[in-house]
This record gives structure tokens, C-alpha cells and sequence, in this order.
């Protein structure tokens, strides 16, 4: 999952996959909520789990939000 997540953002932001891992932070890529929000709606789709995110998670890395995409899909 951490793989599709960095080729996703690689994708989008036009940043080198290379320089993403799983303690990349989203706030060092700029992400805002509202960035955060559409690619959790991209990844719902690919994936096609919905991940039922509510304001009590905190997701700050990349890795973070692999882990619990993976947990949604167990």
C-alpha cells in the first residue's frame, strides 16, 4: 500500500517517488486538508474499501496512512 500511496503523491505532485518513504510527513509535501481529502477519496476508489476516516484519526506520514489502509482492508 505505501508503494501505490508514493507513486500516487509522485503522480500528483509532481515529486520523485525516490524521495518519499514511510516517515515522509504530509506536511512536508504541502499537503492541505483538503489535498488529504481527495487522495483518501482516490485510494477508496482503487482499492474500493471505503476507509471511513472521522476527525478522531491523525494520519501524519506516509506510512501512518499505508498502516491504516491496510488495517481497513484486513
Amino acid at each position: 500500500m505505501l508503494n501505490k500511496i508514493i507513486s500516487y503523491l509522485s503522480q500528483q505532485l509532481d515529486i520523485p517517488a525516490d524521495s518519499m518513504d514511510a516517515n515522509t510527513t504530509f506536511e512536508s509535501l504541502n499537503l492541505d486538508s483538503l489535498d488529504m481529502a481527495e487522495m483518501i477519496i482516490d485510494m477508496e476508489e482503487e482499492v474500493g474499501v471505503d476507509f471511513e476516516i472521522d476527525g478522531d484519526v491523525r494520519l501524519e506520514t506516509l506510512g501512518e496512512l499505508a498502516d491504516y489502509i491496510e488495517d481497513k482492508l484486513d
